[in-house]
């Protein structure tokens, strides 16, 4: 008698919307099982407990981190406008066939320079929300070089990513971290640099390395992806068009201007996002004034904000003038632009749903007060313990604390108040507890999928999170414990 044909065993997926929602009501479910919070008038008393999430405010937390994540959510709508005006012109698919076959086998190089340009961004400025339109321009490159998306999406995240763990000036981490201090509590800053220097570099070391190893036995042996068939399929239909001819391709005259004009619209974004100010640099803002001064040009140019003040709003304002630059140039009708913005506006709405759910977690976090009961009361712990205990159990609280609050600048100024003054009274560098935080808070934002950036990105480079987590467990628990060690040295040396 024949045996029964055994059933494929369906590989569990859950979703990105999932996986968040499941959290968010996790975080809610725990708040039921901790003390009440105290209060005095409107403030609470700091680590007496939380307030317990209801049924209502649990579901309404998608819906508040939506109206949270409206900046972002405006942008990344005009960035697919733009991204998809650009597409129709086959500029950047063209260019990529041109680069790719003039590289003839050494495009891993392009990995290495490509992760520490990201890396420089993410240390100087801490570049991550900004990145999330890079995933999809990326994975055609990486694609059509033989490669998949997960290696784009890892050269786009933990290039940008290990420069935020190793954040140097970053004024969202460390300016705020140490803005945060009380008073009478002072920090070198060369410490503080030189520190986020070395964590900077080697974590840069680390994630380039896996990536290249992975890059290349996908190049040499497709089925060693980590994408699923299904991933796969969606990749090729999304990302997998560009031509396989062996003439090299050639750029026409208005694609070569399109690419200039793509090029110039990101650069001056990220010269936009750096707060020059913070530096000492005040070209910008002196342009900006003498603008200002001209009388005809004066009337133009005000109310503008000069590059280095610029954040989402003002981005977006720019990528749709590009937009419809770039659609003018090629030769575009109104109803065909118009058409075209729509479509690729279409394209991002699955992107922002997620990033608003991502920030609801967060606001649920604030809401309860659960950030802050967790930090006062392992504060505690830590106060009677030697430096080579106290650094690494204290990188593993921000690290468990980074998961709730995603947000290097939340997180500073939630814990650089307890644990700054910890650490002063006790005898250990602040300058280190500082940045343990920080390079905790960015090992965090290499996987978590409270991250609404990490989350987006993924979602434009059509690999799931739980691809993403699978295969990039090992570096982050490598990147962990490289930390540790470097904290550790330093906490005791220091």
């Amino acid at each position: 008698m024949a045996r029964p044909a055994k059933r494929s065993k369906r590989k569990l997926s859950l979703s990105a919307f999932t996986i968040i929602l499941l959290l968010t009501f996790v975080l809610a479910i725990i708040t039921q099982f901790l003390p009440e919070a105290k209060f005095v008038g409107d403030e609470i008393v700091d680590g007496s407990g939380v307030v317990k999430a209801t049924l209502y405010n649990t579901l309404l937390s998608p819906i508040l981190g939506f109206a949270d994540a409206i900046d972002i959510a405006i942008f990344i709508l005009v960035l697919g406008a733009f991204l998809k005006v650009v597409n129709t012109t086959h500029a950047i698919e063209t260019g990529i066939e041109v680069l790719i076959k003039k590289l003839k086998g050494n495009e891993l190089i392009l990995i290495a320079v490509l992760m520490f340009i990201f890396s420089i961004g993410g240390t100087t400025y801490g570049m991550l929300e900004e990145t999330v339109g890079f995933y999809a321009i990326l994975a055609v490159a990486m694609v059509a070089a033989g490669m998949d998306t997960i290696v784009s999406s890892a050269v786009v995240l933990l290039g940008a990513g290990s420069g935020v763990l190793g954040s140097t000036v970053n004024p969202f981490a460390v300016g705020v971290a140490v803005d945060a201090l009380p008073d009478g509590i002072a920090v070198n800053q060369g410490i503080i640099i030189g520190l986020g220097v070395i964590l900077w570099i080697t974590t840069y070391l680390i994630s380039m390395l896996f990536v290249v190893r992975y890059a290349k036995k996908v190049i040499k042996k497709k089925g060693s992806t980590f994408l699923s068939l299904q991933e796969q399929k969606a990749m090729k239909e999304t990302y997998g068009q560009t031509s396989s001819s062996k003439e090299v391709p050639k750029l026409s005259g208005k694609q070569k201007a399109t690419l200039w004009l793509f090029l110039i619209t990101f650069i001056v974004m990220i010269i936009g996002f750096i707060p020059w100010e913070d530096f000492g640099v005040m070209l910008f803002s002196n342009i900006q004034s003498a603008l200002e001064g001209v009388p005809v040009l004066g009337k133009l140019a005000n109310g503008f904000i000069p590059l280095g003040g610029w954040y989402f709003q003002e981005s977006t304002l720019w990528f749709l003038i590009m937009t419809i630059i770039i659609g003018i140039i090629n030769g575009m009708s109104e109803h065909e632009l118009v058409d075209t913005i729509i479509d690729g506006a279409d394209d991002m709405v699955g992107v922002i749903l997620i990033i608003a759910v991502a920030r609801g977690t967060s606001i649920l976090m604030m809401q309860t007060h659960l950030d802050n009961y967790i930090i006062f009361n392992a504060s505690k712990g830590l106060s009677h313990v030697p430096a080579y205990v106290f650094a690494p159990l204290n990188y593993l609280l921000h690290v468990g604390l980074s998961i709730l609050v995603p947000s290097s600048s939340g997180l500073a100024t939630l814990s650089t108040p307890i644990m700054g003054p910890l650490a002063s009274s006790v005898g250990y560098s602040v300058e280190t507890t500082l940045m343990s935080m920080v390079a905790a808070n960015g090992l965090v934002n290499l996987f978590t999928p409270t991250c609404g950036a990490i989350m987006g990105g993924l979602e434009l480079a059509k690999v799931e999170y739980t691809t993403w987590l699978k295969w990039v467990g090992k570096v982050v628990l490598t990147i962990l414990v490289v930390n540790i060690i470097i904290l550790t040295i330093a906490m005791i040396v220091l």
